[in-house]
């Protein structure tokens, strides 16, 4: 297969740093993928960084696979899949050659980014300056401006508030009752009932706070830490499959799409 470009570099293997990933490589582009070696996944079924547990992870039709080092991610990424590695981007950028760097950890800070590390920058939501710390911003903020694209400014501001669902947002949130281990049987998509049980953090159980489908919740065997999200359940129910990617995910995805477009149709 011929080679394919640009080569883009995901910084964060989450559900939106994966619908960004899926979009990108399903318009033909080279994606290298980086995450944490245990990532923290709560929408797990649609996360490439799961390819760091597992060895490899297929998201609606587009596969992932773990590599070992800049050289091979590479080369994957630039014959047509995705490529996931454990690693801190900084120190990779050298190596692995980026054109796009896309920043999708989601952190609402910015740390560590900075334009000029690569051809071109974008930042996901709060935390970067289109025409500061990166080239790009991309609105993440659920309503009329998901997706937009800004050459110059800002996001909307972090408010720390959960997206509504069916009027719901806090009240759908799964929290850690205290800090510990996380144990689960329950599958992502299950359905449940107000007060179910859906797993344990050392002795104390973790219920769901309103009924409807486990949508997200982190691995069986995470340590988690008190009051942080661990997960969430939908109020819609059965309507929702747990294995697609978002609407917000497509929005955003579809935002860095233009962006890149943008970008790489000028250069040519």
């Amino acid at each position: 297969m011929a080679e394919v470009h640009p080569l883009v570099l995901v910084v964060g293997g989450g559900e939106v740093g994966s619908a960004v990933a899926h979009r990108l490589a399903g318009s033909g582009m080279g994606v290298v993928v980086t995450d944490l070696g245990a990532p923290r996944c709560l929408r797990r079924n649609v996360c490439f960084a799961m390819a760091l547990v597992d060895g490899a992870k297929e998201v609606e039709g587009v596969k992932a696979i773990r590599t070992a080092d800049a050289d091979e991610a590479r080369d994957l990424a630039l014959h047509g899949t995705v490529a996931v590695l454990a690693a801190d981007f900084g120190p990779l950028i050298p190596d692995l050659r980026p054109d796009v760097l896309v920043d999708a950890r989601m952190c609402k800070t910015g740390e560590g980014i900075s334009s000029g590390m690569a051809p071109l920058v974008i930042g996901l939501g709060p935390g970067f300056t289109a025409g500061g710390n990166t080239d790009v911003v991309i609105e993440t903020k659920r309503g009329h401006d998901l997706g937009r694209v800004i050459y110059r400014g800002r996001a909307h501001p972090n408010t720390g508030k959960p997206g509504e669902v069916l009027g719901l947002a806090e009240e759908r949130v799964i929290r850690a009752p205290r800090s510990g281990r996380f144990r689960s049987s329950l599958e992502l998509g299950a359905l449940v009932g107000k007060g179910d049980v859906v797993g344990h953090v050392e002795t104390t159980e973790v219920r769901a706070p309103i009924a409807g489908l486990l949508r997200g919740l982190v691995a069986d065997g995470i340590e988690v830490r008190e009051g942080k999200k661990m997960g969430d359940v939908d109020p819609r129910g059965s309507e929702i499959d747990p294995a697609t990617i978002s609407d917000r995910g497509r929005c955003v995805g579809g935002g860095v799409l233009e962006a890149i477009m943008h970008w790489w149709t000028g250069k040519r």
